[in-house]
């Protein structure tokens, strides 16, 4: 959601951010709305006011016992509630459409984010580690001999259809160990909160982080109108939803480790193979609320959480900051840290790290009050996974193949799988 008096000062400059995600000018049509509801509410105040005064000429009439005078300007007043009432219920439908269009309007790009159309304009910023040198042809995770046994998407495609997968055995005890160690290390080390959430959500928390109403088919809804999340981005974030908090609370750092559940609308043919891109998958998911002088800061503090599970469990990865064109509807700014898959011989986003300002905080109506004073700013939310917990275990076993099938496990897991620290090429956590 956006600012009203930011669009009426500088109309022009509104509708160049716009342009920079490659939309069409719409400050005019907002701002034609905007006066006339402002038009109505100033007649239907007018007409107010003179129906006051008619009112008291009224029952001066009355009280002087001029009957036809009485009557002529009842009649009057009659008349006018009823003009007044029909300005304000045009005033109310202006008033729902200027709040229907400006909530389906993305954010607005930071000016320090590059410009751009789609993924092949967004520029790294840092690598880290280098792609294994392997002696033989890597493959992707579903070929892998030793997680073929674990990994079943025929199975999963009888009970559910497809993009779903049954994990099981040493698959699934390593995708356990994956989400435990992140959580573990988020809350030890970066000191974020753990929270257990809900899956389901009303209406309105799909709003407030802007999934709905533009993005509603990407996400799916129960039949007594319950939403599942896409992300506990969701969850977390509206956490704060209509509430005022003190400053002295903030930052809020969030995590929490969930089922996600997307649609995947509009990716028919894209990753249709193995489990990269699922309808259900889990994520451990980062979210803070934070103050507008330190949102810049606390992005750069989320983006080093991230990272650094990936330099835990030593995959090579590279961080972008993305375009203008490429960038999520809700953020102002975004890193996506990409994972080397030797299976794909390429990086591939395994997270992304977004901050976005005011946007959501306006939908949700949630502020802070200020600890010098002074009226209640809208917080800064960001969110950003921490990480996708399937894509990181397709990053772990294809980095970690070897030649029989087996896979090799990062040392850091060792821990979380009893001693053991690797898979054989039969699928058995040894």
């Amino acid at each position: 959601m956006h600012d009203i008096r930011l669009i009426r000062d500088n109309p022009s400059a509104f509708d160049a951010a716009l342009s920079r995600r490659h939309l069409d000018p719409v400050a005019s049509k907002v701002l034609a709305l905007d006066e006339a509801r402002r038009k109505l509410i100033l007649a239907a105040e007018t007409a107010q006011a003179e129906a006051n005064r008619a009112s008291k000429d009224v029952g001066a009439a009355k009280a002087r016992g001029d009957d036809a005078e009485f009557t002529r300007l009842r009649g009057i007043v009659a008349e006018s509630k009823a003009q007044i009432a029909a300005m304000n219920d045009e005033a109310k439908a202006q008033d729902v459409a200027l709040h229907d269009l400006l909530a389906t309007l993305p954010n607005l790009p930071d000016p320090s984010i590059p410009d751009g159309k789609d993924e092949a304009d967004n520029v790294e910023i840092r690598r880290q580690g280098s792609p294994r040198n392997f002696d033989f042809t890597p493959v992707e995770h579903y070929e892998i001999a030793g997680i073929k046994p674990g990994m079943d998407f025929e199975t999963a495609a009888k009970l559910s259809g497809s993009r779903f997968v049954l994990l099981s055995g040493a698959v699934a005890r390593l995708h356990r160990a994956l989400a435990q160690f992140m959580l573990d290390l988020h809350v030890d080390e970066h000191g974020l909160t753990e929270t257990i959430t809900p899956v389901m959500v009303r209406e309105e928390m799909m709003y407030g982080t802007g999934q709905l109403p533009k993005f509603g088919e990407d996400s799916y809804q129960t039949t007594n109108g319950w939403w599942l999340i896409p992300t506990a981005e969701v969850t977390l974030t509206n956490i704060v939803n209509g509430d005022t908090v003190d400053e002295s609370t903030l930052p809020r750092r969030h995590v929490a480790h969930t089922l996600c559940f997307r649609s995947e609308a509009g990716s028919a043919g894209r990753d249709t193979s193995g489990m990269l891109r699922q309808h259900q998958f889990e994520k451990v998911e980062m979210v803070s609320i934070t103050t507008p002088d330190a949102s810049a800061a606390e992005h750069d503090r989320m983006t080093r959480c991230a990272e650094t599970v990936l330099e835990k469990l030593e995959l090579p990865y590279r961080t972008v900051v993305l375009c203008a064109g490429d960038m999520g509807a809700g953020a102002t700014r975004t890193h996506d840290i990409e994972v080397w898959l030797p299976g794909q011989n390429a990086y591939r986003e395994i997270s992304s790290i977004s901050v976005c300002g005011d946007y959501q905080a306006r939908r949700m109506n949630a502020r802070f009050r200020p600890a010098a004073g002074g009226k209640p700013e809208f917080v800064h939310t960001l969110n950003g996974s921490g990480l996708a917990v399937g894509r990181t275990l397709i990053a772990v076993v294809e980095n970690g193949q070897q030649e029989d099938g087996s896979v090799d496990l990062p040392a850091v897991l060792h821990p979380y799988l009893g001693g053991k620290s690797r898979i054989d090429a039969s699928g058995l956590l040894v």
